[in-house]
């Protein structure tokens, strides 16, 4: 139940934050087209047109988490390899953006970027990753606990 609502919540919040992040790209797109900025002699179309494509790009890849994000709640089932390799770099990202948002934006957009990493890493850790078909003892569930220590190999280093 908590996975669900979990990876719902998650799915909600990273296409928030992917609309968000687009309208900014489209502002500061038309901004530097609008005022002709250039930065050491580069052309400001180029410029405003990366700015758009790269919104893009992060809303796609927001978008795409999201959707992992709603399989996981659908089949309340750990995402695959890809899908999880995909929420890793996320979070990641997420992670090295908060530590960058404390020095350049504040404190409230360091709280909201941890939100949304706590929340990719909760899903990443409430479903357990799958295991390959012929691991554990007769195609039964597997346990997840650690083999007991060696006995004999221990000994006192003092009397």
């Amino acid at each position: 139940m908590v996975r669900r609502l979990v990876a719902g919540l998650a799915a909600i919040v990273l296409v928030a934050e992917a609309a968000v992040l687009v309208l900014v790209h489209i502002v500061l797109g038309r901004t530097t087209a609008n005022q002709s900025m250039s930065i050491a002699g580069s052309d400001p179309d180029v410029m405003s047109k990366a700015t758009y494509a790269m919104g893009a790009g992060m809303g796609a890849f927001l978008l795409l988490c999201a959707a992992l994000a709603v399989l996981a709640a659908l089949r309340d089932r750990s995402p695959g390899r890809f899908g999880r390799v995909v929420l890793i770099s996320a979070a990641v990202t997420h992670a090295v953006l908060g530590m960058l948002a404390v020095g350049l934006v504040g404190w409230a957009a360091f709280a909201a970027l941890m939100l949304i990493l706590c929340l990719l890493v909760l899903i990443l850790t409430l479903y357990p990753a799958a295991r390959p078909a012929g691991e554990g003892d007769g195609g039964g569930p597997v346990e997840d606990t650690p083999p007991p220590p060696p006995f004999g190999e221990l000994k006192p280093t003092s009397p």
